[in-house]
């Protein structure tokens, strides 16, 4: 009988360990530690392409320009194709802005004479005024071989659709290596803006962005260019065309040389005809370069690698990017020349 009683208490304690064993069983199997193969695993989060990045866009506009719009320095040019010049040429300028009288009637007559006279004193009236045009040309020809705009491309998701506006809020040119950034509202330009552009993920990997038109103010572009980027790397104390003319000529020793060359009209009244016909010639190229209201329009589509470089899910760069597409210019459609690239990150 004691045997048969402890049987009976090993088998109740048994039966209750069992029960206790069933009533703590969460379903992850066992020991109830939930590490059982049936667990859930959360998706991996996709990459938010939503919000405002910085693209740098850089374009050879060069190649694509008409030949009419491709010498922005024909006024200038002038002043160093004839075996007289740069005098001849600058007496040219002066000619041009004087009223019609007897003392430009003998300076028209004298001219030969005078410029000869002029360009021997060459080394004292405008020793760096052939160099300084060299230079100038040479510059124009960079800004427009690696012309670059700056663009914000905000994109907005809706209904799993992503849709962007495309700003040109500035240039960047590159002048000598360096890089110099403008913005149009610090030079009275307006912003230049497409909306609706279709953007597309491939893969998480690339990012497509739709086809859009920016129609940019070209001439004003380039006169800023000219005025803030070529003209201070020249001559960092002028502003302008014109304060790079007045600059390297003197216009006070130019008066003072023409009055003894002609023995007529007073030293004054000549360096007063200098400074005017160098503003006059300054405002001749500003004519040259592209008409104020000039318009060069790209329509494009691009396409970029893109990455999330620090893990939190949501897109912060675009690497090697192209575009394709055309450019317009005076009604004239091109082929967008290649490269035509762009990067880009978030704001």
């Amino acid at each position: 009988m004691k045997t048969l009683a402890s049987l009976t208490l090993a088998l109740s304690l048994a039966l209750t360990g069992c029960g206790d064993n069933l009533g703590n069983d969460d379903g992850t199997g066992g020991d109830g530690s939930g590490s059982g193969s049936g667990s859930d695993e959360q998706p991996e989060p996709k990459l938010d392409a939503t919000g405002t990045y910085r693209l740098h866009s850089t374009f050879d506009i060069a190649t694509n320009m008409p030949a009419s719009s491709g010498s922005f320095v024909n006024g200038l040019i002038a002043a160093t194709d004839d075996p007289d010049d740069p005098m001849s040429w600058l007496l040219d300028q002066m000619l041009a802005q004087m009223p019609n009288g007897t003392l430009k009637s003998i300076l028209q007559g004298a001219k030969p004479f005078v410029a000869g006279y002029l360009n021997d004193e060459l080394n004292n009236l405008a020793p760096e005024l052939v160099g300084t045009i060299v230079e100038l040309g040479h510059h124009m020809a960079e800004l427009t071989k690696h012309f670059g705009v700056n663009e914000k491309l905000a994109i907005a998701g809706a209904d799993q659709t992503l849709i962007a506006k495309v700003t040109a809020d500035g240039v960047r040119f590159t002048i000598d290596a360096n890089q110099i950034d403008l913005t149009f509202v610090d030079y009275n330009v307006d912003d230049v803006s497409a909306e609706g552009v279709l953007i597309t993920l491939e893969n998480e990997s690339r990012m497509l962005i739709g086809d859009h038109s920016l129609p940019l103010p070209y001439g004003k572009i380039v006169r800023m260019g000219l005025d803030a980027a070529i003209i201070p790397t020249i001559d960092p104390s002028a502003h302008n065309l014109t304060d790079l003319l007045d600059h390297i000529v003197n216009c006070q020793s130019v008066g003072q040389s023409i009055a003894d060359a002609l023995d007529f009209g007073t030293a004054s009244f000549w360096a007063s005809a200098c400074t005017a016909g160098l503003d006059g010639a300054a405002d001749l190229v500003y004519d040259q370069i592209a008409a104020s209201d000039s318009l060069l329009t790209f329509h494009v589509t691009g396409n970029a690698r893109v990455s999330d470089s620090n893990g939190d899910h949501k897109l912060d760069k675009l690497s090697f990017g192209t575009w394709a597409g055309t450019l317009s210019y005076d009604a004239t459609d091109t082929t967008l020349v290649q490269p035509a690239t762009f990067v880009g990150e978030r704001m």
